[in-house]
């Protein structure tokens, strides 16, 4: 029996699509998902350091963002001498191309010190659907002096050496051997480096520069006082550090720069994902907003397909370079390019409209008009195929995702008595977001568009009126508590009774009236829902419920950061300070660093949170959720736009 590996222990550095995942102290080990990974193969499992045949004793891990960490390490000499006198700093840094480590040793003794420092470095060559599924690679590549291919001719890997060491090679194996001496008081240094290519691969390192780091964060005089000035910039320091370690191009569009989802699972494109994180970080940048949508228009569906469920106008799913089998029985398998979701296109209309409000020149929104009415048109004719008015998935290819909304899960969409819902399902949010990608279109088609695009502006601001009110007869349920939105609608048309964090989605579209809107918020704030940290995915009340269920217990990074956009959107102030100040405490739990999710127990019980052990961290979304908590503390204006935080100068972040 295999399981997938936790990730919540390890240590990494990344640069996409380039990542490095070791034990706390360093040291790639090659258990589970430890490794140097290029694109979705993992190219070296084992990197163990030994000095004079001993591994030195592990003292502290500085991270000093998401492409750089040090490991700092001492080297016993003297049995006599009770103080650590040689240390040796071995840092690992992550850029597009390649991982490299430089080593310093540093000695405080009053005589020169040879020492023999060997690295040991095993080849491989596991695709990373396998490591997810705790399974190895059988046939590792074989060593060759100019490097080896881990896959086919278009991959390639390179080892290069500072300091002269002796190299030796048999199998799978390579050991590099520095003989060194340190002078009395003084430091030596060597280096290697790993260069690895995949010309054959989707995705690519961006051409464009990333968000500039430090930023600045601001303190204006409103701002609440109970949070710190220094622990926002922490965070706002290591979510901007992570993204730009997510940064990814479509080899197909390399100008056009997007976010990865998150490291290791899901470093690449994905719709959704990469939508959302887009659209958090509006209020600091447009940059990546246009690019992620224009790298997503030029996949957008053209034709109907059954196995990828593409769809004319359809914005896609996910890419990967070769099939994704997501299940160890191989029932949910997934083609490289896959169109099953049900919110990325409306999700991608609203990217355009609210990044055209922020600041998207009018030229590069002009030129994504003939994508919107594409996508337009997809949401008039392929999204509710049994036409009751509302968005729906089912998977009819048999090896697709059974869930198509964020909650991609097979077991995320509950009753109450927690059994599972029957699809087709059509879930709450997805009509909100619906809802406000009509408004937006009808805006864009309005501003933009000729002739007959201003009478087709009218249609979508009657469809969304309609939905409304569709969505207000239906969707609504009640319980000893009072009213709230259904999570779902499933197969036979019943609201599924699920209480849960879907409906959260719905602040800020515009659906919900003043009375509903109230309904939520009070809903989501309860103790049930909220944990103190973050808005759980269900209710402590359903039966359903654990803290560590994926999706039906946990806490989500972004679902509570875009509840916290929809209460800030909606005048709920408050409430948005204080789920703000949950999460910054989480991140605070986290060192600095929001993961992709979490587990559901309270704060009141629980410090620090509890990690989800195979969580992504960094996640894209996670990573931009650091900008709304920061909105809602008051230390950045929610209308800004630009690349740069006003403010005062960001303080050293902690590991």
């Amino acid at each position: 029996m295999t399981h997938q590996p936790f990730m919540h222990d390890l240590s990494g550095v990344f640069a996409a699509p380039v990542q490095a995942w070791s034990e706390p102290d360093g040291q790639i080990r090659g258990a589970e998902a430890q490794g140097i990974y290029c694109s979705d193969e993992r190219v070296v499992s084992v990197a163990v350091l030994s000095v004079d045949g001993v591994e030195p004793r592990w003292v502290s891990t500085q991270t000093h963002g998401a492409d750089s960490v040090s490991y700092l390490s001492f080297i016993r000499t003297d049995p006599a001498v009770a103080d650590p006198l040689v240390s040796l700093r071995r840092t690992r840094a992550a850029d597009g191309s390649g991982v490299s480590e430089s080593f310093e040793i540093v000695s405080a003794q009053d005589s020169p010190a040879t020492f023999a420092v060997e690295l040991r470095m095993t080849a491989d060559n596991t695709p990373l659907e396998r490591i997810k599924q705790g399974q190895s690679s059988a046939h590792p590549p074989q060593v060759r002096p100019e490097g080896w291919q881990w896959r086919d001719d278009h991959t390639n890997l390179q080892l290069s050496f500072t300091g002269s060491p002796t190299l030796s090679a048999g199998g799978a194996v390579v050991t590099a051997t520095w003989l060194v001496t340190v002078p009395a008081g003084g430091s030596t240094g060597f280096s290697w480096r790993l260069t690895a290519r995949d010309s054959a691969a989707p995705m690519m390192a961006p051409r464009t520069q990333g968000l500039a780091i430090p930023v600045q964060s601001a303190a204006g005089a409103d701002a609440p006082r109970e949070h710190g000035t220094a622990d926002i910039a922490r965070l706002l320091h290591h979510a901007l550090s992570d993204i730009n370690g997510l940064r990814m191009a479509d080899r197909n569009s390399p100008d056009d720069t997007f976010l990865a989802a998150g490291a290791p699972w899901f470093f690449t494109m994905f719709g959704r994902d990469s939508l959302i994180a887009a659209r958090m970080l509006l209020p600091i940048d447009t940059t990546l907003a246009a690019g992620t949508l224009r790298a997503l228009a030029k996949r957008q569906g053209v034709q109907e397909d059954t196995a990828t469920a593409e769809q004319p106008g359809k914005i896609l799913h996910e890419v990967r370079r070769v099939t994704n089998t997501v299940t160890l029985d191989g029932k949910v398998s997934l083609p490289p390019v896959y169109y099953g979701t049900i919110d990325a296109t409306p999700l991608w209309i609203m990217l355009l409209h609210e990044a055209w409000q922020a600041g998207m020149p009018d030229d590069e929104v002009r030129d994504l008009m003939p994508h919107l009415a594409r996508a337009l048109g997809w949401l008039r004719d392929h999204a509710d195929p049994d036409g009751d008015g509302f968005l729906e998935y089912l998977d009819t290819s048999g090896h697709g995702l059974a869930n198509q909304g964020w909650k991609d899960s097979g077991d995320s969409i509950r009753w109450h008595n927690g059994s599972l819902a029957e699809g087709s399902i059509a879930l709450c949010e997805v009509q909100g977001y619906a809802y406000a990608a009509a408004l937006a279109g009808a805006d864009l088609l309005e501003a933009f568009g000729e002739g007959e695009a201003i009478a087709e502006a009218a249609e979508w601001r009657a469809y969304a009126a309609e939905m409304s009110e569709r969505f207000r007869a239906t969707f609504w349920c009640e319980d000893e508590t009072g009213r709230y939105p259904a999570i779902a609608l499933d197969a036979a048309k019943n609201p599924v009774d699920g209480v849960a964090s879907n409906m959260g989605h719905l602040l800020g579209t515009g659906i919900l009236n003043a009375e509903e809107t109230e309904t939520v918020v009070r809903r989501l704030m309860d103790p049930a829902m909220y944990s103190g940290y973050g808005i759980r995915t269900i209710s402590t009340t359903n039966a359903a419920y654990w803290p560590t269920r994926y999706h039906a217990g946990s806490v989500w990074t972004h679902d509570s950061a875009m509840i916290l956009g929809g209460l800030l959107s909606d005048g709920y102030v408050n409430e948005a300070r204080r789920l703000a100040g949950g999460l910054l405490r989480a991140a605070q739990g986290f060192n600095w660093r929001l993961p992709e999710l979490f587990a559901g127990h309270g704060a009141a019980d629980t410090w620090p949170p509890v990690p989800y052990p195979a969580s992504c961290r960094p996640q894209a979304w996670a990573a931009a959720s650091a900008v709304p908590v920061a909105q809602a503390l008051g230390y950045l204006d929610s209308k800004a736009s630009g690349s740069t935080l006003p403010g005062i100068p960001l303080e050293p972040a902690t590991a």
